[in-house]
């Protein structure tokens, strides 16, 4: 029996070990209707406010980033270079502004939906790397911020599949260069060999 993850697995303060611990954990969407899902292949931890990657650094707060000081449980989607929407789970307790962004899915339910939301096939890597296309294979855009992880528009199922640590691959995050020394902190993790991992791969 599959379990959608309760709201209170979100509110763990350990932003590391739950972005290790949503890999082979299923996100679902469901728009109109029609159902899609992936499995989580690669995460990247947000570290708050005294982490120079995240948005929420050194306090920041505007309307975007409210979301990130929620009490975890919901996403945050915003748009990356005014093209991609990425996806992020808000983790930990009220105030303290911890995400996860889910960087790939391995396409798992309703295939041809995302092969037509890319325009591609689902056993192409691309239709589901990186986290811009993992959001659009799943049909995840603006609408999505600040929804709950519990309900029936976007939510998290366990389905029992766990990886042994050495299939489990930590190395710094992409794209975040101005980051400076945090920019090199192992805090991306991933499938080694799985396909969908977007590159860098090791």
């Amino acid at each position: 029996m599959h379990l959608k993850l309760p709201l209170s697995y979100y509110l763990n303060p350990d932003v590391l070990f739950l972005a290790k611990d949503l890999l082979g954990k299923v996100l679902f969407t469901e728009i109109d209707g029609s159902v899609t899902a992936g499995i989580i292949v690669e995460t990247e931890a947000y570290f708050g406010i005294v982490d120079k990657a995240s948005h929420a650094y050194g306090g920041r707060r505007t309307d975007r980033t409210e979301t990130l000081y929620s009490k975890g449980g919901i996403s945050y989607v915003y748009l990356c270079y005014g093209i991609h929407h990425l996806f992020n789970i808000v983790t930990s307790s009220e105030g303290e502004p911890h995400a996860v962004l889910i960087r790939a899915i391995e396409p798992l339910t309703g295939k041809e939906i995302m092969e037509s939301r890319r325009n591609m096939p689902a056993d192409k890597a691309a239709i589901s790397s990186g986290p811009g296309s993992a959001a659009k294979a799943l049909g995840i855009d603006r609408s999505f911020n600040k929804k709950p992880l519990n309900e029936n528009e976007i939510w998290i199922e366990d389905h029992g599949i766990r990886y042994a640590p050495e299939e489990i691959i930590a190395g710094p995050r992409i794209g975040v260069a101005y980051a400076q020394e945090d920019a090199l902190l192992p805090w991306r993790f991933y499938i080694k060999g799985n396909k969908y991992v977007s590159k860098p791969r090791s």
